[in-house]
């Protein structure tokens, strides 16, 4: 099913949900820590720091900047690749995977009352 907007529509619901964010009581994450977080929990893993930082452009010292961050909030943990020990993969949580869900139905709702 596709979704019509006007791009006023789209920006009035993306500031509508970062609204809510704000006054919800869960973390705030920055743009980048919710681009990385919705890669790690809607592409299939695995997920590395190097994965991470090639599919987003940025260096690995920011992927890992920003996993410190959702590690310290249980959104995310790392652990070391036993395949390859240079590799540090992350995983997903049960905390990270519940905030995930209600960051979409926060979009759904906003998203429904949008004006037609």
């Amino acid at each position: 099913m596709a979704v019509h907007l006007r791009p006023t529509q789209a920006l009035r619901l993306w500031q509508q949900v970062m609204l809510s964010e704000v006054h919800a009581a869960a973390p705030d994450l920055t743009l980048r820590q919710t681009a990385i977080l919705l890669t790690i929990y809607l592409d299939p893993p695995p997920h590395t720091v190097r994965g991470l930082a090639a599919r987003l452009g940025v260096s690995k010292p920011v992927i890992t900047r920003a996993l410190d961050t959702m590690g310290a909030l249980k959104l995310v943990s790392r652990h070391r690749d036993e395949l390859d020990r240079r590799n540090v993969l992350v995983r997903r949580t049960v905390d990270g995977a519940l905030y995930v869900e209600r960051f979409g139905d926060a979009i759904i709702a906003k998203a429904m009352e949008l004006p037609i």
